[in-house]
């Protein structure tokens, strides 16, 4: 962690997660648009310390946690969203006409982010590193493979 800021307890890495599970569920981008979706997981990764790892793609995040040789294991998580209208009716609904997080992956990147935050504060007793990987237009590829 960032020595500038307090561990969260359980609660409150809870509450986190589920407003960024939300926010990203709000503002969902379809394959290869995912700008903005990137730019926040970078920001929050950024605030809790978490290096980020370059790359020449416009979009997807990668970054890493852990500073010994040792093995390097990956999670991954989806970015994308689907070209569909959510009716759901839920609070916390698609703000974006005709897309919407239909498959979950408003979820896997809150749960990749928690889990993130969860490593980070093991940072110095990890036997090696863990990349994070945000992946961009999972569902573009399942189009066209």
């Amino acid at each position: 962690m960032s020595t500038n800021h307090k561990p969260l307890s359980k609660k409150q890495l809870e509450e986190t997660l589920i407003q960024y599970r939300h926010h990203f569920h709000e503002y969902p981008e379809l394959a290869n648009r995912e700008f903005k979706t990137t730019e926040t997981i970078k920001a929050i990764l950024t605030k809790w310390g978490i290096k980020l790892l370059p790359t020449n793609l416009k979009t997807g995040v990668f970054a890493e946690i852990g500073t010994n040789d040792g093995p390097t294991v990956a999670l991954r998580a989806d970015i994308d969203a689907l070209p569909i209208q959510e009716e759901s009716g839920v609070p916390f609904s698609s703000k974006v006409p005709g897309v919407m997080h239909a498959c979950g992956h408003d979820t896997h990147i809150a749960s990749l982010l928690g889990g993130a935050y969860l490593l980070k504060q093991l940072e110095a007793s990890l036997p090696g590193k863990v990349r994070l990987l945000f992946q961009l237009s999972e569902e573009d590829c399942k189009r066209h493979p």
